[in-house]
């Protein structure tokens, strides 16, 4: 269980870490994908700090999977939930695409939830 929780916290934070780079330096082409209908023409400054962001948040876990408590990564991974959590309810909110919404950011959401759970029960 608990190796398992520590690969998917690995993805997930990779995987955003990826995404934040992309933000960064091809931020029109991943806007495009985060699930809104339109992107406004002069966000590239936002995108960037939003890479930023990502990045860091991606570099949380993988600090503590270094520190090696899968106890604290666990509370960090469910609480860092909320994120994915809230851009599906803001691209739902705003009508955009619901099958990026649900099936990106909810099932990021679900997948750090179940790593969370794993982590704290493993």
């Amino acid at each position: 269980m608990l190796v398992t929780g520590y690969v998917l916290t690995a993805v997930v934070a990779l995987g955003i870490i990826f995404i934040g780079l992309n933000y960064l330096f091809a931020p029109a082409k991943i806007a495009a994908g985060f699930g809104f209908t339109e992107v406004p023409e002069n966000a590239e400054t936002f995108l960037n700090v939003k890479g930023g962001r990502d990045i860091g948040a991606g570099l949380v876990p993988l600090a503590l999977m270094v520190y090696g408590d899968p106890h604290a990564l666990g509370w960090v991974m469910l609480a860092a939930a909320v994120w994915p959590l809230f851009d599906m309810l803001i691209i739902v909110r705003h009508r955009g695409k619901k099958a990026i919404a649900f099936g990106v950011h909810g099932l990021t959401a679900v997948v750090m939830v179940v790593a969370a759970l794993l982590l704290l029960l493993g």
